[in-house]
């Protein structure tokens, strides 16, 4: 925690307070530590919840309202402000241009501060990626502006042209930074050669699929509409993907991270301790995050020097609650998808669904309050708070709020992870091939399955059951990265969304559960969508609806937000993106 706990002592410390200005800074070696050491409090944190756990998706049955509702249902409205998605950025982005441009007129040995410029190049793709995954095209700036900078009346640039930036800065990144293993104790969660090798595998993978499966649908002309398509090249699709192969198997190959893989004496809940793991006191084994090696990329928090203090465990708690789909698509021990195997026990009673299946099922959806068991069958009631019969517990402090009260915790944010790493492998490998060796599969998606409890699979295992890997690569992901940030990029990048997004939304299984038989659990009363017939695990049964088709509107233009409406105004050369 020392790059968080030194930075406002040391800027202090360097200079007289009165004398702190773009112009006088950034002179000594010290200087460009303390601005690359800030740049760590720009990256996304626990204030940004809904966008963190995914609300609103397919994935969730809760439907509370929120703008993240609004999204998934595609009434979406250009806003005048987005401070916390768009002003805020930039003007990080100002503070890394202006780092960079003091380090090419440092006078003293460039080495000395080459690390600290590398992070910077690390934090510009950062944020620059994070605003085109959710605008698009957008202005390119890599000089710290003033009043009167031509930059400020620029055009967007394309898609592809901020893809290029961002590589570049990535490039420059990784040939300076250092390696995991060379980072010290007291400055675990600064950043690494490998962390900025997987980010730029997450970016390539996303724009590699973007050009394969969406185009240039939703760019605009760049003339009376969005950003255009300068720059796009379709043949950068298999490059790109070439590269997310290199790059991430270049981390699996190097020891450095392994799968936090605790199930021996935590009772199968590794995907439940893993994301609230802080000192011996956050769970039974007295483990702490010294144990962790999986986090590759991740927001460094503690309870002593950085608490969340945002609601973390009361809004997982509340707001991660899972859809029917959500339940129905974990698989049973044997690798088959409930449909098709036989260890599958029903919905009769509420912990009857958690038998013989993925130990992530349990993990992500137990109870916190009893243990983190499953529901105990009579123990969840459908009385209109609840819609789908069971807890969520991801991101959930043990024993909540008895460890941990809510702003308090101090587990560490994961951006992208070991198990990421392998799901990106196994990805990029079939959308560059159409398969999979069984040896590339047992070093990829068969060991996250390993750690869920789950058989591995084969290409004689695939075609044996008729099951498809896309699919199957699909939905591990979808399990894996459960509130993780990536469900609502991986169904665009997908050009899936409007297909996904637009179902009926189902709760609970009523249809010969204990629900129907038992009066005292359940009240339709409550329920304004009442029940509707349903695809099931155990063919069609009548569920609780949560949220009909018929209000789900989501569209092609969706798949990029619209642009703030003060930005436009300040500047008539940015155009609106298509569908606003």
């Amino acid at each position: 925690m020392a790059f968080f706990t030194s930075c406002e002592d040391d800027f202090i410390d360097l200079n007289p307070p009165s004398e702190i200005t773009d112009d006088v800074y950034y002179k000594d070696a010290e200087h460009f530590l303390t601005g690359s050491n800030n740049f760590y409090n720009e990256l996304i944190d626990w204030s940004y919840l809904g966008d963190l756990t995914d609300h609103g998706s397919d994935l969730i049955g809760h439907k509370e309202e929120s703008p993240l509702q609004d999204y998934s249902r595609g009434n979406t409205q250009p806003p005048e402000n987005e401070s916390s998605y768009f002003d805020d950025i930039y003007a990080s982005i100002r503070n890394v241009n202006l780092l960079i441009a003091r380090a090419a007129e440092y006078d003293g040995d460039q080495n000395d501060i080459k690390e600290y410029v590398a992070a910077a190049h690390f934090f510009r793709a950062y944020h620059y990626f994070f605003l085109m995954q959710r605008y698009g095209g957008i202005p390119i700036v890599v000089d710290p502006l003033d009043v009167d900078s031509p930059s400020l009346s620029s055009s967007r640039s394309s898609r592809y042209q901020v893809t290029s930036q961002i590589i570049s800065d990535l490039d420059l990144a990784i040939a300076d930074l250092p390696s995991e293993n060379n980072i010290g104790t007291n400055d675990k969660g600064k950043i690494s050669i490998e962390a900025a090798k997987a980010f730029k595998a997450e970016v390539l993978l996303h724009e590699a699929t973007w050009m394969k499966y969406v185009g240039t649908t939703t760019d605009g002309d760049g003339t009376t509409v969005g950003a255009g398509t300068a720059g796009y090249n379709p043949a950068n699709i298999n490059t790109y993907l070439q590269e997310v192969v290199t790059l991430t198997k270049s981390i699996m190959d190097s020891g450095i991270y392994e799968l936090w893989d605790y199930n021996n004496v935590l009772n199968n809940m590794s995907s439940y301790f893993l994301f609230n793991l802080e000192d011996g006191g956050s769970n039974p084994a007295g483990l702490d995050k010294s144990t962790n090696k999986e986090f590759i990329f991740y927001g460094k928090y503690d309870y002593t020097f950085r608490q969340s203090r945002q609601l973390v465990s009361h809004v997982s708690s509340g707001r991660l609650k899972p859809s029917r789909k959500m339940m129905d698509m974990f698989l049973c021990t044997d690798g088959l998808p409930i449909d098709d195997s036989p260890l599958f026990q029903g919905y009769t009673n509420a912990s009857d669904e958690y038998q013989n299946r993925d130990y992530r099922m349990r993990a992500y959806f137990g109870n916190h309050e009893a243990n983190n068991d499953i529901p105990a069958d009579g123990s969840v009631l459908l009385n209109g708070e609840n819609q789908i019969g069971t807890f969520s517990q991801k991101f959930v402090s043990w024993t909540w709020p008895i460890y941990r009260e809510s702003r308090e915790e101090g587990f560490d944010l994961p951006f992208i992870r070991l198990a990421d790493v392998y799901l990106m492998y196994a990805e990029a490998l079939y959308e560059l091939n159409g398969s999979l060796t069984d040896t590339q599969l047992d070093e990829s998606i068969n060991l996250i399955k390993a750690r869920a409890g789950v058989a591995p699979i084969s290409n004689a295992f695939l075609t044996a059951n008729n099951l498809n890997l896309e699919t199957e690569i699909r939905r591990e992901r979808t399990i894996e990265l459960f509130a993780e940030t990536s469900r609502y990029n991986d169904l665009r990048r997908w050009g899936i969304a409007e297909q996904e997004l637009n179902q009926d939304i189902y709760g609970a299984v009523i249809e010969g559960t204990a629900y129907e038989s038992n009066p005292a659990l359940y009240d339709p009363s409550l329920y304004f969508y009442g029940e509707k017939d349903a695809q099931t695990g155990d063919g069609v049964k009548s569920c609780l609806l949560l949220e009909p088709a018929s209000v789900r509107n989501f569209s092609r233009h969706n798949y990029l937000y619209p642009l703030p409406t003060a930005q436009i105004a300040l500047n008539e050369a940015m155009l609106q993106n298509p569908g606003y």
